[in-house]
């Protein structure tokens, strides 16, 4: 769950050099390597050597040349704050999390130390000590922080705090807290964290609300498609596409409904419909080559799927069905083929 989180880090983690350390040359000086003895007489060099190497992933370097100035000087302002972006940005985050806590009580008023310590506790597996640093940013930063925001949102979820979750989500999305959005953003965030009744209750209320809503019905026909409650999932499907036929992920979903229970004529219709709509979308290419096989048609479900594989090429399931097709066409070695090319990308995958 958390690593999907990494991605956010270049965003967040780039520091500025505390306050009380000398101030940076000019670019071209920040990326050239000093000598050895003009760094020992400029701490401020080394500075920027250190950050020049953690911010190109040389991270044991930069560390270790911090260690250097730390062995000359133990109680330079501004080192831990430095550790901390450090080992942040290599992702070792509990290590993070203890220079980070010294280099805040150093200065309260550090709005990115007090947003990477907040991550760095989420990252680690502790949202209840991130949350109240995670508030104070977004009180600082309240339109600007969408990933502190969303950071908090998910940490609320954790503790089981869905009210204060929604609150957080909706400052990112800019909507008001008890408004429809809110509760269907809430929804699904809930469902990503694998809180699926919390998110069912949350989106019914999002349509209690407002009974228009768009993509409120879909999303809650994903959640049932999900579960397997194959006749409600179809019927919030068929209310989404009252809201908007032009919608052309519904009919897709609503197609893959009916799969589940072999309408396959019904399903290939919708498939029409929704490849229509939209022709650069593999799923619905794939999931009519399912229909076309169990209807019995594989040398049309081969063009079909041929076409969707020319989109998605490492698409595992669009090779099984090919070999499925073949089997069924009686090409036994192009079928073996796609079934064991099927075969080694879902294990990949």
């Amino acid at each position: 769950m958390f690593l999907g989180f990494l991605l956010f880090l270049p965003l967040l983690g780039q520091a500025a050099t505390p306050a009380t350390i000398p101030a940076n040359p000019a670019p071209a000086a920040r990326g050239a390597t000093a000598t050895t003895s003009a760094a020992s007489a400029d701490p401020g060099a080394e500075f920027v050597q250190a950050q020049t190497l953690i911010d190109h992933g040389k991270f044991d370097e930069g560390i270790a040349q911090l260690r250097q100035l730390q062995a000359r000087n133990p109680r330079m302002r501004g080192l831990n704050r430095e550790f901390g972006v450090a080992y942040y940005k290599h992702g070792d985050f509990m290590t993070a999390s203890q220079y980070l806590q010294p280099a805040l009580q150093d200065d309260p008023n550090d709005g990115e130390s007090t947003q990477l310590l907040g991550l760095s506790y989420y990252f680690s597996g502790r949202p209840a000590q991130a949350v109240p640093l995670l508030e104070k940013v977004n009180s600082w930063y309240p339109a600007a922080n969408v990933d502190a925001s969303y950071v908090l949102g998910i940490c609320y979820i954790q503790l089981h705090n869905y009210d204060q979750a929604r609150k957080a989500f909706a400052s990112m999305y800019g909507v008001p807290p008890e408004s429809a959005p809110a509760y269907l953003f809430a929804a699904r965030m809930l469902l990503r964290e694998e809180f699926d009744p919390i998110a069912e209750q949350y989106a019914k209320q999002a349509i209690a609300l407002d009974p228009k809503l768009p993509l409120a019905h879909y999303f809650l026909g994903e959640l049932y498609l999900y579960k397997s409650r194959i006749p409600e999932s179809i019927a919030q499907f068929q209310q989404e596409l009252a809201l908007d036929p032009a919608h052309a992920p519904t009919y897709y979903k609503l197609a893959d409904a009916y799969t589940r229970v072999l309408r396959w004529d019904d399903a290939e219709r919708l498939l029409q419909r929704s490849i229509w709509l939209d022709s650069t979308a593999s799923g619905p290419y794939i999931l009519m080559g399912k229909v076309l096989l169990n209807k019995g048609e594989p040398q049309v479900a081969v063009r079909t799927l041929k076409h969707a594989l020319h989109m998605d090429p490492n698409n595992y399931i669009a090779h099984h069905l090919l070999g499925e097709c073949y089997r069924a066409l009686g090409d036994s070695q192009q079928a073996a083929d796609e079934l064991k090319f099927a075969s080694q990308l879902e294990s990949k995958q």
